[in-house]
């Protein structure tokens, strides 16, 4: 195995996040950042449909229901559709920073199984920020917001700028994203995951 995998411990300079000013207000609904992303497209048949909603300081919370497309072992959900929904609110924290930043690495615990029609509730919250490095840990909860933990992760988020996504993607995709004419949802568009 060739080079060091990125340590989810901020290092001892790292800072304290900062919500950004024009960052969504507590309680305001995030809103799918991509109408064609698995974990909040509303366009996705078969997607999460992840719902977030800002919180305070820079965190935020999220919901999705397990559907039976989402299943692996018979009436429980797959282990990867868990990481995603989990990458997914880990990634919609980077709109209260106002920056596009990109999964480096997620670290996930599956702590109980998650049934067929359960809904998630997810809480999440940026812990620290050093340089282009966003330091942040999510928890899944089953049978409300107060429930048992289900899931959680850590993770670490790589600040970039448009131009990996316009290098990396299918260009009939960044220029439907690029010529959306809502301000907001062009500029969420490139707002999570590699």
């Amino acid at each position: 195995m060739s080079g060091r995998t990125p340590s989810l411990t901020p290092p001892e300079d790292a800072k304290a996040p900062v919500r950004h000013p024009d960052a969504p207000a507590p309680g305001e609904l995030l809103g799918a950042h991509y109408a064609h992303c698995f974990g909040c497209g509303e366009a996705q048949p078969h997607g999460l449909h992840l719902e977030a909603r800002a919180g305070e300081g820079v965190a935020i919370t999220a919901e999705f229901t397990v559907k039976p497309e989402h299943q692996g072992a018979p009436g429980l959900a797959h282990g990867g559709v868990l990481a995603t929904a989990l990458d997914e609110t880990l990634g919609s924290l980077n709109w209260l920073l106002r920056v596009i930043a990109v999964t480096g690495r997620l670290e996930t615990d599956f702590v109980r199984p998650v049934p067929v029609d359960t809904v998630l509730h997810l809480d999440a919250e940026v812990t620290a920020v050093a340089g282009r490095k966003i330091y942040c840990s999510a928890v899944g909860r089953i049978g409300g917001p107060e429930g048992p933990v289900a899931v959680r992760a850590d993770a670490l988020f790589i600040e970039v700028k448009v131009d990996h996504f316009i290098d990396n993607g299918r260009a009939e995709e960044i220029d439907a994203a690029m010529s959306d004419p809502d301000q907001i949802r062009r500029a969420r568009a490139f707002e999570v995951n590699p």
